[in-house]
This record gives structure tokens, C-alpha cells and sequence, in this order.
């Protein structure tokens, strides 16, 4: 099943649906992240299957400034809570298709991973 957890006015994120609406990736199920909110199961999952929070942690959150964590080395778990209680800490958009996850976006990346 496709997945795709977007925040509808991001515009990375609009970029990439339109590649995949351009290359015929059909979508079954699209989530607003701001909106619908991942649990801590869900984010651990995705986590998982991206191979590390690293992967799948934002540091271009506004967030990841104010609150210092550029200054200093951040633990996985401590990447999970964040994540999982601030939306704007995960990487996105994230696509998901069958067991396979990428988060961030250029065509390059996505053109790659959808030949997989």
C-alpha cells in the first residue's frame, strides 16, 4: 500500500506529489502530519524501516535551533520523543510503498527509489 505524509502547504511536499502524480504513483492513503498526528508506534515503525531516526529526523526545524539541539549530539530516543510530540522534527514529505520508506524530496532521490 502507498502512503504518503505530507503537510499540505509545504511546498517540497506539493513538489513531490506532483512527481508522483506525474509519474502515475498511485497514493492510497495521504496524511497530513500537522493534522493527523503519528503515534510514537507509528513513527517507531517508520523508523525502522528507513533504517534510523537520523534518517528519518529533520534538523531543519525551526525547533532544532531554539531549543540547542544543533549545539549538541542528539540520541536516537530523544529523536523518536521528538518526532513523535512535534510533527515539524520529521523529514518530509515521507513515502511509503509496501515496506520501503524515503523521507525528503528531489526528483533525483525519488526517481531512484521508486526503480527499486
Amino acid at each position: 500500500m502507498n502512503k504518503f505524509y505530507w503537510l499540505p502547504n509545504c511546498s517540497t511536499c506539493v513538489k513531490a506529489k506532483k512527481f508522483l502524480d506525474a509519474n502515475g504513483i498511485e497514493i492510497k492513503e495521504l496524511r497530513d502530519i500537522k493534522a493527523n498526528k503519528l503515534s510514537r508506534a507509528e513513527v517507531e515503525k517508520l523508523v525502522e524501516l528507513i533504517g534510523g531516526a537520523d534518517k528519518f529526523f529533520s534538523r531543519r526545524a525551526i525547533k532544532y535551533r531554539e531549543l540547542g539541539l544543533n549545539k549538541r549530539e542528539v540520541p536516537s530516543e530523544e529523536m523518536l520523543d521528538l518526532m513523535t510530540n512535534e510533527y515539524t522534527f520529521i523529514k518530509r514529505p515521507v513515502l511509503v510503498i509496501n515496506d520501503k520508506v524515503i523521507a525528503g524530496f528531489s526528483e533525483k532521490t525519488y526517481a531512484e527509489f521508486l526503480q527499486k
